[in-house]
């Protein structure tokens, strides 16, 4: 599994991780789609918009693998802002590839790409 060196590993002042530690023993935890609903915490918005400007910084719109990044932050915007780089797509794979969505991001988060947010 490639750990993504100088990627911040949470949210500060929070519980939301964005990187693992290891790999899991018993099997990769999968990215699938979650449905962002409008009434989700404040909190949990912050927690998107920090980890999507993480991914931002550290890769732009090239393709980069999974690693070590955290699955469940990853499906948060798994389908919209995060999309697969290759097909077929293995969600069940650290090795996997995933690309940014510029359009998207800019349409869920104004301003993120461009240092004004997070």
């Amino acid at each position: 599994m490639l750990k993504h060196r100088g990627f911040p590993g949470r949210l500060p002042g929070s519980d939301f991780q964005f990187t693992i530690r290891r790999a899991n023993p018993k099997g990769v935890t999968p990215i699938v789609r979650r449905e962002r609903f409008r009434d989700r915490k404040a909190v949990d918005r912050r927690a998107d918009e920090a980890f999507l400007a993480a991914l931002w910084n550290y890769f732009g719109e090239e393709p980069f693998e999974r690693g070590n990044l955290d699955a469940g932050q990853l499906s948060w915007l798994f389908g919209r802002e995060v999309l697969p780089a290759e097909d077929p797509f293995d969600p069940e794979s650290y090795e996997s590839m995933l690309v940014l969505d510029p359009q998207a991001i800019e349409a869920a988060f104004p301003g993120l790409m461009d240092g004004g947010s997070a």
